[in-house]
């Protein structure tokens, strides 16, 4: 039906409609597909905000997501600092070689005109809150008022510091894959993401506090997703296996004890990372090579005469614990009782 040049990292299905999806590359390219059609519509091109007088260069994609309250807004991040939100009634049809026009960007302040970030994930809410998550930064939440505008080369200072900042996740670490982020729960109560440490971080949406850190993966966790109406996901690493986690009874404590350590790490793994400035062709380029190394390393370890007694002692590793009758010690009394919560 259609292709792209070079790899795509995500696709996003429009909500009710299985007919419909879109596609994103490294290419730039962002793609709509209809099932009913015989061939792909070409939307645009993505391009850099940066001004030079070269060539305007493509932004390599990462991601892309629908607002799943109004199918007709998209959002797309990549090789920048930029989340990008576009409206479909907007796009031309078959325009390969158009420029992007969104209607919306988002990026936190201190970000703004940065060269050493990038967007890996990101996804909305069913309240068009976009969350997105950043290659060796952190989480953030927008709401719909934080927008910078349809660019920020048109933003004036005073104007960008009288914009509200979004809610901030941390403790984990996103470098050394492409990392997804996901909400959990029924009115997306919870935030969940991978780290580079092997962890999947869970944390209550509102105030950000962290409430679970479990053991995902022997190297790295790169995605966890929700099921779209009952209370598991699915989260996914280096091993070479698809872990479900369901809810169960469990004494294990919801926080490891050496959180602190893990949390310390990952962030002077974060700042050392942060000294360096790298063009995105680097960082893209050092992404490869990172994740070669590291699918060799685990091949090795599979290689192992003892993996299947390993794997037999840690399949109880693989549940959450998650509970949907107990509550957070520390939660909000006044929250609606059918709500998720997490112990």
């Amino acid at each position: 039906m259609g292709k792209h040049e070079g790899r795509v990292h995500d696709l996003a299905v429009e909500p009710g409609s299985p007919h419909i999806f879109y596609s994103c590359g490294e290419d730039g390219l962002v793609q709509h597909f209809d099932l009913r059609s015989s061939s792909d519509t070409k939307l645009f091109h993505c391009f850099s905000f940066k001004e030079n007088n070269r060539q305007p260069m493509h932004i390599r994609l990462n991601a892309i997501v629908i607002d799943p309250r109004n199918p007709n807004y998209f959002a797309t991040g990549g090789c920048d600092e930029y989340a990008r939100a576009y409206d479909i009634r907007r796009c031309q049809s078959n325009a390969s070689n158009v420029s992007d026009t969104p209607v919306n960007i988002f990026c936190p302040r201190h970000l703004v005109h940065s060269n050493h970030v990038h967007i890996t994930g990101l996804t909305y809410s069913n309240t068009s809150e976009l969350l997105v998550s950043y290659n060796d930064e952190l989480i953030y939440l927008f709401q719909k008022n934080m927008g910078l505008g349809p660019s920020p080369s048109s933003l004036q200072s005073e104007a960008l510091q009288r914009i509200e900042e979004p809610q901030v996740y941390l403790g984990h670490r996103n470098s050394q894959t492409v990392k997804g982020v996901s909400f959990f729960g029924p009115k997306d109560e919870y935030v969940m993401s991978g780290s580079d440490c092997g962890n999947i971080f869970i944390w209550k949406k509102k105030g950000a506090k962290l409430v679970r850190v479990m053991v995902g993966d022997r190297c790295i966790v790169n995605h966890v997703e929700p099921h779209s109406y009952m209370p598991f996901f699915a989260s996914c690493g280096l091993d070479k296996d698809v872990k479900l986690w369901a809810p169960m009874a469990s004494d294990a404590p919801a926080l490891p004890h050496n959180l602190e350590k893990i949390m310390k790490s990952n962030r002077q793994n974060r700042e050392d990372q942060s000294r360096v400035t790298l063009t995105p062709d680097v960082i893209m380029h050092v992404l490869r090579l990172q994740r070669r190394q590291m699918f060799g390393y685990v091949e090795r370890r599979y290689n192992r005469a003892d993996l299947d007694s390993d794997e037999e002692d840690g399949v109880e590793d693989y549940f959450s614990g998650l509970s949907s009758d107990s509550a957070f010690s520390e939660e909000d009394p006044g929250e609606n009782s059918g709500d998720c919560k997490i112990s």
